[in-house]
């Protein structure tokens, strides 16, 4: 294989100095490959030459962000454990291979893992047969019972933070805010993934197939956390209301129960963890719409996101309220 030297070069001197520290004898970095698609980290595919002149991947990922380079520490950490455990699991998920959370010897902290082989799909089209896979997925993840349990799970937003989007209903959102302002109702804890949606999946998508699409792997578990399996309901039927419309957010949590999984006992129980994962989107439109428009949602705009979730939100408060 031909070195390109300028994606060689992508891969910053320290890290790539660490990396090779990690391979096999007579292994050597012989590309990179730049994932687009994540908000919080730099992602790059790292294709390995092999001593018998075949390849093999890699995956690295690394904080440069000053916010998460401060949470590194925990939060890359979290994840190697993660994949440890999901190693001798049925959920697919990379394996770890090396993490320095500290930044002891690459220039930003950085975590090395196996590669998953798939794709994101966030397209509209195929949408209702890739529901169904999302949720039993995600009530395999719950089923998990780790021997050491992660954190606690953090809210992401409190009612007194909630800043409502430009034109939003404003007696439905002081309604939605008023219901997190309550005290968090109890639940049974669950192994969460935290940030489970379509852009954190891949798929096997190609075809021919007579079988349809299947999930391939489950991937950024940076943020796993003990908790409701609600919140991780809650973050998937978020995202998909914004994706493709709020009809798709009510969606998964029936797909998820027809999966096998087990929600909260009532709709005020259920509303209130809906809505605090929904709520926190109204200050990261931007932020979430940004790498969706870049897979080719380019009709995803602001605009258009921030619309979806003043819906979502008065959807949510007509069917669980």
């Amino acid at each position: 294989m031909v070195i390109d030297r300028e994606e060689a070069e992508a891969v910053r001197p320290l890290t790539l100095a660490w990396v090779n520290r990690q391979l096999e004898v007579g292994e050597r970095v012989a590309g990179t490959e730049v994932l687009h698609g994540g908000i919080t980290a730099e992602m790059r595919r790292l294709t390995i030459g092999t001593q018998d002149r075949s390849t093999r991947d890699l995956v690295l990922r690394t904080f440069v962000d000053p916010h998460f380079v401060e949470h590194a520490e925990d939060m890359l950490n979290r994840e190697a454990d993660a994949l440890a455990l999901l190693a001798g699991t049925d959920v697919p998920a990379p394996g770890p291979v090396a993490v320095d959370a500290t930044a002891t010897h690459c220039e930003y902290p950085s975590l090395l893992m196996t590669h998953v082989p798939g794709r994101t799909v966030l397209d509209d089209e195929g949408l209702e047969a890739r529901v169904p896979l999302l949720a039993r997925q995600l009530v395999a993840i719950h089923a998990l019972r780790p021997a050491v349990r992660p954190h606690v799970y953090k809210a992401w937003t409190t009612a007194d933070a909630v800043v409502p989007p430009l034109g939003a209903d404003p007696v439905a959102w002081a309604a939605a805010v008023d219901v997190i302002r309550e005290p968090a109702p109890r639940y049974e804890g669950r192994f969460l993934h935290r940030d489970f949606h379509p852009g954190n999946v891949l798929f096997d998508v190609s075809p021919p197939s007579t079988t349809g699409p299947h999930i391939t792997g489950v991937v950024d578990w940076v943020q796993n956390s003990w908790g409701p399996a609600d919140l991780d309901v809650a973050h998937c039927s978020s995202n998909l209301a914004l994706l493709h419309g709020p009809a798709w957010g009510l969606r998964f949590a029936e797909a998820y129960e027809e999966a096998g999984g087990v929600l909260a006992a009532t709709g005020g129980e259920r509303l209130y963890w809906r809505l605090l994962d929904a709520l926190p989107f109204a200050a990261g439109a931007e932020w979430v719409a940004r790498p969706w428009r870049r897979a080719g949602r380019a009709e995803l705009t602001t605009r258009a996101v921030e619309e979806r979730l003043d819906a979502y939100v008065a959807a949510l408060l007509d069917a669980l309220g």
